[in-house]
């Protein structure tokens, strides 16, 4: 039986009428947080869009393929642009980017839309998909290093959405920087929690545990590894991506 307390201050103790009471006035707060977002999501949809070129070259599985043939067949397509860094071991790659696909794992939802999700990765295909296949992940994987019509100067690190249209491809949105939190579920779970993301830019009480610094990669990082993959050199599988 765990007898030990922690050591961390705690939120005050009242009766369950006085908790309810609390937490019903926070509700009304959170409704229209839910419908701002709900608008927003609105917006998004009545969005103009741009024209990319369909024949654009990512490097896949059946080698370089067109930006066509990444949807699947599909009318919509959702890609992650993950951060490479050439000839780094796994320890040594993006922690925020491994975070982030680390989440896309069940897809059967989006494809029930008409979605297809995939990664376009700024590393080589053949050395970066022995880094998917290291984490465990099962998403379309491309290399995008020269896929310059669809990048159109941005750095990896983002989201962009697309839709298909016969033979034309049109990009309708893209987002970077804390707007990637969309696919970060284990964040949006831990903003329930007393404690939150434990982070120090967040506004909590005295007191609160906030160890992790966003500004050094900290919260997406344990021991000098991205986090999740202690996981999978628990479970035996090599992180050597030199081939």
């Amino acid at each position: 039986m765990r007898t030990e307390h922690s050591t961390y201050p705690a939120p005050e103790i009242v009766d369950r009428a006085a908790w309810q009471a609390g937490l019903d006035e926070l509700l009304v707060r959170e409704k229209a947080h839910t419908r701002e977002g709900d608008a927003f999501a609105a917006a998004r949809r009545r969005l103009p869009m741009v024209e990319v070129d369909a024949q654009a070259r990512v490097v896949g599985a059946a080698g370089s393929v067109p930006l066509l043939d990444v949807f699947e067949g599909r009318t919509q397509l959702l890609t992650y642009f993950h951060m490479w860094h050439d000839g780094k071991s796994a320890p040594e790659q993006c922690e925020g980017c491994t975070f982030f696909t680390g989440h896309a794992q069940e897809l059967s939802y989006l494809h029930s839309r008409d979605v297809t999700y995939a990664t376009f990765c700024q590393g080589t295909y053949a050395e970066s998909v022995r880094y998917r296949d290291f984490m465990g992940w099962e998403m379309p994987w491309y290399s995008a290093r020269d896929a310059d019509a669809i990048l159109q100067g941005r750095h990896f690190g983002f989201y962009a959405c697309f839709l298909r249209d016969g033979d034309r491809v049109f990009e309708t949105y893209w987002n970077t920087g804390r707007g990637t939190e969309a696919g970060a579920n284990s964040y949006h779970l831990l903003d329930l929690t007393v404690y939150g993301r434990q982070e120090q830019w967040e506004d909590s009480p005295e007191g609160w545990p906030q160890p992790y610094d966003p500004s050094a990669g900290d919260q997406f990082r344990s021991g000098e590894r991205p986090t999740s993959q202690w996981s999978r050199i628990a479970a035996g599988r090599s992180d050597d991506l030199s081939g």
